[in-house]
């Protein structure tokens, strides 16, 4: 059984998404069209500040800090490019606040 609002958009020629299965019982084939939602639109994050390992950012709900580090840098010495990491995010964060001061 085909429904009718899928049946008026093939014979218009429009494409519909949908899942098709035969009824093993009848012998006929169903068509179920996807009814998908519009995705909403998201803002974009803004770039806080781009750190050497990776970045701050800022979205409408929260702030995102990313690191990444290559293997072969050595535990010890990834330990500590991890600290600095952490303090160069704090002090962008910092100069974020202030930069909301003086915009205030």
């Amino acid at each position: 059984m085909i429904e009718d609002e899928a049946m008026d958009r093939l014979e218009s020629g429009e494409r519909i998404e949908c899942s098709m299965k035969m009824n093993l019982r009848t012998g006929r084939i169903t068509l179920t069209v996807w009814r998908r939602t519009v995705p909403k639109h998201r803002q974009k994050e803004r770039l806080v500040k781009k750190l050497p390992w990776g970045w701050v950012k800022e979205s409408l709900e929260r702030i995102k800090v990313f690191g990444s580090f290559p293997k072969d840098m050595g535990t010890p010495r990834m330990m500590g490019q991890l600290d600095e990491h952490t303090r160069d995010a704090k002090n962008a964060l910092i100069d974020r606040e202030l930069d909301l001061i003086e915009f205030c």
